[in-house]
C-alpha cells in the first residue's frame, strides 16, 4: 500500500471487508486483528468520526523496507566485489538480543557458516548497519568488508552458509503454484478487479520471504540448474498484470464506493 500512495489507515468496516474479500470472516477476522493489535502492528485511531487503524511505527518501518525488497529487482551479485561479514558476540544477560541479531541478519539474507559468524555479499553492508543500529545492536557486533582467500571451494561455503536446497524448492513451489494464474490471465479471458485483488495477494504472500532468504548470491556459487531467475520473471509478469486491476479495486474500496464483485 505505501508504495501506492494509498495511505497506512483503515477503517473498521473497510479491513472488515477486505478481509472478508479474501475468506477471512467473522471470528477469525476479529481474532486475526486482534493478534495484531496485542502486537502493535494495528493502532486503534479514528478519524473523521470513524474508528479505524493506523499501522504502527515498526510494522510501517517493515512494509516500506519490505516494497523495495520484494518489489525490487534482485540481480545476482558480482563474485568479484566480495562479501559482508558480521561478526558478534552477546553475553550471556543479554541472550534475547543475540536471538534478534540472528533472526534480523538471516531475514535480511545473511548466511551462517560458522556460530557467530554471518556473510553476505558485500551490497548488503549498509542495509545491514542500519538494520543493526535500529534495533541498538552495535555494541555487539562487528562488519567487515571480506574477500575469500581461503583454500577450499568459495561455492562450499556458500552451501555450508545457505541452506540452497531449501531454497531451491522454495523457487520451484512458487513457479509450480503460479504458472498456472498467470497463463489464465494471459489467455485472455476476463476477470473481475476483485479477482486480480485476491490473486495478486497470493501472489505476494508466497513470492515475499524469498527476496529476503536470497541475497542474489553470485551464479558461479549456486548450484546448476537454480530456479531464482525463472521465478523473478515470472513474479514480475505477475505483477504487471494483476497490479493494475488490483489497486484499482483497493482504491474502491478505499473511497468507499466498490461494489463488492464475484471473482
Amino acid at each position: 500500500m505505501a508504495r501506492h500512495g494509498l495511505g497506512l489507515w483503515l477503517a473498521t468496516a473497510q479491513l472488515v471487508s477486505l478481509l472478508a474479500d479474501l475468506g477471512i470472516d467473522g471470528q477469525p477476522a476479529r481474532s486475526a486483528i486482534s493478534r495484531m493489535k496485542r502486537a502493535g502492528e494495528l493502532v486503534p485511531e479514528r478519524r473523521g468520526g470513524r474508528a479505524g487503524y493506523a499501522l504502527g511505527d515498526e510494522t510501517r518501518q517493515l512494509i516500506e523496507d519490505g516494497d523495495r525488497r520484494i518489489f525490487g529487482t534482485i540481480e545476482p551479485a558480482d563474485l568479484a566485489d566480495g562479501w559482508t561479514l558480521a561478526v558478534f558476540s552477546v553475553p550471556e544477560p543479554d541472550r534475547a538480543k543475540r536471538h534478534v541479531l540472528r533472526s534480523r541478519l538471516g531475514w535480511l539474507g545473511f548466511g551462517n557458516p560458522v556460530p557467530g559468524v554471518w556473510i553476505a555479499p558485500r551490497r548488503l553492508a549498509g542495509e545491514a548497519r542500519r538494520l543493526i543500529e535500529r534495533h541498538g545492536l552495535a555494541e555487539y557486533v562487528d562488519l567487515f568488508d571480506a574477500s575469500y582467500q581461503g583454500f577450499g571451494d568459495v561455492a562450499g561455503l556458500v552451501a555450508r552458509a545457505w541452506d540452497l536446497e531449501r531454497l531451491a524448492g522454495m523457487y520451484r513451489a512458487f513457479v509450480a503454484e503460479q504458472r498456472r494464474p498467470l497463463a489464465r490471465w494471459e489467455t485472455g479471458a476476463t476477470g473481475s478487479e476483485l479477482a486480480a485483488f485476491h490473486d495478486y495477494l497470493l501472489a505476494v504472500h508466497q513470492w515475499r520471504k524469498l527476496p529476503y532468504l536470497d541475497p542474489g548470491l553470485p551464479p558461479e556459487v549456486l548450484p546448476p540448474g537454480w530456479p531464482g531467475r525463472e521465478a523473478s520473471e515470472l513474479f514480475a509478469a505477475l505483477v504487471a498484470r494483476l497490479e493494475t486491476p488490483a489497486m484499482r479495486y483497493l482504491k474502491g474500496v478505499l473511497d468507499g464506493g466498490a461494489a463488492r464483485r464475484a471473482a
